[in-house]
């Protein structure tokens, strides 16, 4: 064998892997966004609600939870992807709502969503 031989074949392989990396990857993305580990909802007020990111701008939110009597206040972080959802938060802002959300566990980067939690609807209960 040549060495320009040897050459085409290691760029071959080299070119394979590659391939093989990013069709593995994007299955591994779509398989994260697909498949929920839990699924729920959670009940309280959108105390705060904004698009972040410098690269990757994404929709953050923070949910103060209504108490149980006796119990301290708790803060539910999440993300939104879709648009639609998006308006439907702002649109009831300052009035309790019931999110309804998945949990995606492994999302490879913040680029998605900053928390494992992505709201995938909301509705306004006052």
């Amino acid at each position: 064998m040549t060495a320009e031989e040897i050459k085409k074949k290691v760029f071959k392989i080299a070119l394979v892997l590659i391939v093989a990396i990013v069709v593995l990857g994007a299955g591994y993305v779509m398989f994260v966004f697909n498949w929920s580990y839990s699924k729920g909802e959670r009940i309280g007020y959108v105390q705060k609600f904004s698009e972040k990111g410098w690269l990757c701008k994404t929709w953050e939110g923070e949910l103060q939870m209504l108490p149980v009597p006796g119990a301290l206040p708790e803060k539910f972080l999440f993300s939104v992807r879709d648009k639609a959802v998006v308006s439907k938060i702002n649109l009831s802002s300052g009035k309790k709502v019931a999110l309804i959300y998945e949990q995606h566990k492994g999302i490879p980067t913040a680029c998605f969503g900053e928390s494992e939690y992505f709201a995938v609807d909301t509705k306004a209960l006052e």
